[in-house]
Formats: structure tokens, sequence, C-alpha cells
């Protein structure tokens, strides 16, 4: 036995994705109608609500999505049936994508806190820094914050709309001045509330099966379906009712709605409280929602990166990328992606003047993305599409591909950055793709080194014995131990290696392979000693290798499929901070073990 396979576990319900999902796409209100205001003016509602219509068809169209790639339906999987290059290039669009969503979330946040301007550029490196120090130690309970915030970010968009209805009206509303050209290019510059909806297709390997379903026939509609509804509803009424809010305040002038522009929720709900209850409340309430929505944009900051650190590692697991890209560091994070994921937006930062020119390249990365996933989807063959999910997809498809073209004519800045992101991803790819041999040498020559380990410390007492599943990092006392009553009670040895993989993949790996502790440096170290001691002493050794995100429920789980009388474990020796960020594995395992199996830890 060299593997031993397990299904990634689909627990994610359709009330936790609706909270991802609503993390990221709900926090787009909270620029959107700022931004439309700076465009438009006061003749912004029409571009508005063009945006919220094409929202919510967006939307219907990652249903489809959805339904029909159970194992990941994000732009890489999708496009990759049509084509390596597309897919990759799907994949650097949604990378441009994710760079400037960490970037302007967290500068958003900064603005809804009320922080000072002298000070802006500095706190939003410092967030984004923090963020990048927390993924260090691996996407534990990814979305946590934006599942805790949902709630509270729903009622207050509730309590704003609540509070200026009485004060609604099209007195301020004024008709487009300008030509349709113009106005196009307008809506083409505002469209920021689509990126949310690529994560949730990239969740659907993760997502709970629907009734009667099995993870060899998979099918995720019903939890696509209750997660993405009630948040596009929401996104499309919430966004049209705030912006209509925005141009019914009457007493203020466009400059000063201008000027607040970056944290426009903060100022309705401020002006807005303030005229039904005074001034005391309305700042009050104000300081409430810069609170609330910008934790929120922190925990789109936080999903951006992580997904950053996905999209980076699994284009190089499947060999588009350079093989330096899949290194891990001591907490199954890979390292040299996290530092891309940091780096990278913190450079935008440094080089923005405002939350409008990071707007300006944010449109084309996540438009790219998405008319690239729908118009692989479309024009597959083998995706069993009805005739009018066909004709709304090919539409939908058809819209996003002119509005990519507008933002690539009209706005240089965001063209210069996606052609630089595009290059330097094709440029590593080329790279990646040449020195793909020489990757093989020096990794055969790195296990010619640990067959020939020296065993000679690690004898065991040979005294009469049972069958023991024993998970190690490295070759630690509970193997001797594990190898000395795997003899006395005269049964096999299970050695369990488990790489550790804290990475949120954006879809299922495209060559998607058994893994083998062959291939793995640290895990060949291990394996081959044991079998080598084993053989020695007559005890029989069957190496176990799992590449898994969660160490404890997959002991667990391989403790029943093997049908383990004892299970060993070494003490952890780990601070008390990681043990906080991270869990402890022990306790885990123990609180969960069936009584059946004895657990040993050997310390």
């Amino acid at each position: 036995m060299d593997t031993v396979g397990i299904h990634r576990p689909r627990n994610l319900g359709w009330t936790r994705a609706a909270a991802l999902l609503y993390g990221d796409w709900g926090t787009s209100k909270a620029y959107v109608i700022g931004l439309a205001f700076v465009a438009a003016g006061f003749s912004s509602f029409p571009i508005i609500l063009a945006v919220c219509a094409l929202t919510g068809l967006v939307a219907y169209n990652y249903i489809i999505v959805c339904k029909n790639f159970p194992d990941g339906g994000g732009v890489y999987s999708a496009a990759r049936e049509q084509s390596r290059v597309l897919a990759v290039l799907g994949s650097l669009l949604l990378l441009a994508d994710f760079m400037v969503t960490a970037a302007m979330s967290c500068w958003d946040a900064m603005s809804y806190f009320g922080i000072h301007r002298e000070y802006f550029k500095i706190a939003t490196l410092g967030f984004i820094l923090l963020v990048g120090v927390i993924n260090y130690f691996g996407p534990k309970h990814s979305g946590s914050l934006a599942f805790l915030l949902a709630v509270p970010m729903m009622v207050v968009v509730v309590g704003i709309i609540a509070l200026s209805a009485p004060h609604l009206s099209f007195k301020q509303l004024e008709p487009p001045h300008a030509s349709f050209g113009v106005n196009w290019v307008a809506f083409c510059g505002v469209i920021l509330a689509l990126s949310g909806v690529e994560a949730i297709a990239n969740l659907t390997g993760v997502m709970k099966l629907n009734l009667g379903c099995t993870p060899e026939a998979p099918n995720v509609s019903a939890t696509a379906k209750k997660s993405i509804y009630p948040v596009a509803f929401e996104v499309v009424f919430g966004t049209a009712l705030l912006g209509w809010a925005m141009l019914s305040m009457n007493d203020v002038s466009a400059a000063d709605i201008k000027a607040r522009y970056e944290d426009m929720l903060r100022f309705l709900g401020e002006h807005y409280g303030t005229a039904a209850f005074g001034p005391h409340f309305g700042q009050i309430f104000g300081v409430v929602i810069g609170l609330v929505v910008g934790l929120l944009l922190l925990s789109a900051v936080n999903t951006a990166i992580g997904a950053l650190i996905g999209l980076i590692y699994m284009l190089a697991r499947d060999k588009e990328m350079p093989q330096p890209f899949t290194k891990l560091n001591s907490h199954g994070v890979p390292w040299l992606p996290l530092v891309v994921a940091v780096g990278l937006p913190m450079i935008l930062v440094a080089i923005s003047r405002d939350l409008d020119a990071l707007a300006d390249m944010y449109a084309i990365g996540v438009v790219g993305a998405i008319t690239v996933n729908l118009g692989s989807c479309c024009f597959n063959k083998r995706l069993k599409l009805k005739l009018w999910e066909r004709v709304i997809m090919v539409s939908t498809f058809l819209v996003l591909f002119a509005v990519e073209i507008t933002i690539a004519q009209t706005k240089p800045a965001a063209l210069f950055f996606v052609a630089c992101v595009l290059g330097i991803g094709f440029a590593l790819r080329w790279w990646a793709m040449k020195h793909a041999g020489f990757e093989t040498i020096i990794i055969k020559r790195e296990f010619a080194a640990a067959v020939s380990n020296d065993t000679t410390h690690f004898r065991p007492n040979l005294t009469p014995g049972q069958s023991i599943l024993v998970a190690a990092r490295g070759l630690t006392p509970v193997l001797r131990f594990a190898v000395e009553e795997a003899k006395f009670r005269q049964g096999n040895l299970y050695v369990l290696y488990i790489k550790e993989l804290a990475v949120n993949l954006p879809g299922p790996l495209a060559n998607v392979e058994r893994p083998r502790w062959q291939d793995d440096r640290d895990a060949a170290h291990i394996m081959y000693a044991m079998v080598k001691l084993g053989q020695e002493i007559g005890v029989p050794v069957v190496p176990v290798f799992v590449v898994s995100e969660n160490p404890a429920a997959t002991i667990l789980d391989i403790s029943a499929t093997i049908g383990a009388d004892v299970l060993m474990l070494g003490s952890s020796h780990r601070t008390k901070l990681v043990n906080l960020l991270k869990g402890n594995v022990i306790t885990e395992v123990a609180k969960n073990l069936p009584e059946n199996i004895q657990l040993v830890i050997h310390s």
C-alpha cells in the first residue's frame, strides 16, 4: 500500500458558503455607489441600476457554472477543458483581480475606520502585512470573520435604507447628460461588484452534495442556488436602494458627496441618522457602520490573499509555474506564494494616489476572468447546457467581452497593469516548462542519499506482540516505540506521513496524481528507513502517505479505513501561539477517535 485515497471533505453548507460569498461580494456596495457618483454625479442612478442588473445576470450564470463543475468551477477549471494556455490566461487575470481586491479593500477599510490621511498609506500597508503574517500559519477557519460580520453588515444596510426611506425622492435625480458612448464608458468604470462570484465557483469542491448524490457522482446545485440567490438579491437591491438614498440628500452639495465617496455608507448613516434622531445618534451610527464595514473589508483582504496563495500554488503544482512556488513552510503554507500575495498588493497601495486609481486597475482583471470562464463554458459542447441556459451565457459573455475591450481602450493604467501581470506570468510559465526536466534530476539525487540512511542508532528491543498505525513527522522516538510494539503484537505497522497543505485551492488540480511518498524528500527519509528496519527485524511496515489540509481529520479517517487496533502519536512541542492559531492535533484526535481504537501518546 503506497497511498490511501480519501475524498476532500464536503462540509460547506449553504449558509457558510453564502457568508463567504457575502464577505467579498457584499462589500462592493461600500465603494460602488461612491465611485458611480464621481463618474456621473446626480445622473448616475441609471449606471448604478445597470451595474445591479449585470451583477444579477452574472450571478445566474454562475449558478449554471456551479451545477456543471461540482469539483471546482473557477476560471482555471472551466478554461482548461478548452486550452491550457487559456486556463493560465484566465488564472492570471484572476490573480490581477485578487491583487487589486486586497489593496482596494484594505484602502477602503482605512477610510471607514476614519484613519487620518497623513497615516493612510502606512496604515493600509501595515494591515496588509498583518494579514500576511496571520496567513503564515495557514488559512485555518478561512472566512470566519466574514461569517461573523455578514449579519451585522446586513443589519447596517437595512438600517441605512430604513432611515433614508422617508427622504427618498426623484427631485435631485438627473437624466443622463452625455451620449450613450460616454455613459457606457462610465458604466464600464464602476463594474466592481463581480469578483466574489468567481470565489463561490471555486468552493463547489467542498460544498455539501444534493440529497442522494455520492462523491463519485457529485452534484451541488442545491447548495449553490441557496448560497448565491440570497446574496445576489441583497447586493442588487441593496446597492440600488443605497444609490437612490445617496442621490436623495437634498441638503448636501455634489462636492461634499464626492469628498466622502470612499466611505459613502458611513456618510449615508451619519446624514440620515442625524436627520432622524439628531447629530449625536448620527455620529454614533456612523462609527458603528465604519467599524462593521471596515472589518468586513479586512476579511475581504484576508480572503483575497488566501485565494492568491492557493491560485499560485495550484498553477505551480500543475507545472504551469516554477516549482519553487510549491515549497511549503513548517505550517503547510507555500512561502513564496505568500510573499507574492502580500508584496504585490502592498506595491499597488504604495504607487496609488487614491481609491479611484485602484478601481481603474480592478475591473479589467475580474471582468476578464469571468469573461474567460463564461466563454469557456458556453462554447464547451461537453457541458449539458439547456438551450436557454446557453443563450443567456453567450449573451452575458458578449456583454462582458465588450466591457473588457472598453476598459482596455479607455484606461491605459489598467491595460498596462494587466499587461505586466500577463507578461510576467507567461514568462514564468515558459521558464517553468523549460526547466521541468532539471527538477527530476535533483529529486533523484536526493532520494539516492535518502536510501543510504544510517539506522544503526534506531534498534528496537525485540519482545513478543499486534497491528499499529503510527503518525510521525520525522525519525522520532514514537517510531521506535511503534516498531517494538508491532514486533510484540506480531502485526503490521502502518507508518503514516501527512504532508500538510494549508492552502485554499481554487478548484481541483488539473493533473490529478496519486500522492507518492517516494516523491517527497521528508517522507522518503522516514519510509526508506522504516521499511529497511522492518525487513531486518521481521516487522511488516506499510508506508501510508497522504496530502491533507486537516491532519486530525485525516488521521481519524485512515485509522478507521485500515481498521487499526492501536493509534500512536508523538507529543506536540509547538508553542502556545502556534497551537492557538492552528489547533492541537492530538486533542482533536482524542476527542473524536472511536472507542475500539486505543490511543497511545508517546512523549
